[in-house]
């Protein structure tokens, strides 16, 4: 029982001193390959580029569509995790429960797929580059290893395979139908969306405007 407590201890210690070593090397280097990338069958395209070479649109986009409480919280939506364990009480599908910290947290350092254990990771994770990367950090972070498409990964990417641009010359609404897309890139036409998925990428370019009106992306340029 004793050299179990040790080897518990010693697990513990490692992972803390492991996980904290990584997120701060990725406060300053770019992530070279994430869990998700190494296990994409389609291979990998990617680019990364700095937050600086990112039209503010896409910055505008995502938090439009994905977390419109960016810059307010300090890493967890409780308003929207409340809803999903009332969603999963009521045996409704779970929607909106992960923040763009979150959905970071999981791409960098874990894998894909729901478990508590890998949630209870993914918290420690979330609350680690909240403290540690800052907002800014975080969103640069999220843009460049998010999969837009079938192994695609980053919007720098996305960008030139959808539009044949850099990410810097994304107009609104090219922005809002990559961000429209992130759920499920690999099903979901940034090109030529139709029905729902085009009126959604429109909505989601209208918001874009009420985004910068109502400084909801300030904690990113500030």
């Amino acid at each position: 029982m004793r050299w179990l407590i040790r080897f518990l201890f010693k697990a513990l210690v490692g992972f803390l001193g492991l996980s904290l070593g990584l997120v701060l090397l990725f406060k300053f280097l770019p992530v070279p390959v994430t869990a998700t990338m190494l296990m994409d069958e389609n291979g990998i395209t990617k680019d990364w580029t700095s937050l600086s070479n990112i039209d503010r649109s896409m910055v505008r986009a995502v938090i439009a569509a994905e977390d419109g409480k960016f810059c307010l919280h300090e890493g967890f939506d409780r308003e929207a995790i409340e809803k999903a364990i009332e969603s999963n009480r009521q045996g409704g599908r779970i929607r909106g429960g992960s923040t763009i910290s979150q959905q970071s947290a999981k791409n960098v350092f874990l894998w894909q797929g729901g478990g508590y254990v890998r949630k209870g990771f993914e918290a420690w994770f979330t609350v680690l580059i909240e403290q540690i990367w800052g907002k800014r950090r975080i969103m640069e972070v999220y843009l460049n290893v998010a999969e837009t498409g079938i192994g695609t990964y980053g919007v720098e990417a996305g960008a030139q395979r959808y539009f044949d641009k850099s990410a810097a010359s994304l107009t609104p609404l090219e922005a809002a139908r990559m961000a429209a897309a992130l759920p499920l890139p690999k099903e979901r036409s940034v090109k030529n969306p139709r029905g729902w998925l085009a009126r959604h990428g429109n909505t989601i370019s209208a918001r874009i405007g009420a985004v910068g009106r109502d400084g909801l992306d300030s904690c990113v340029y500030r």
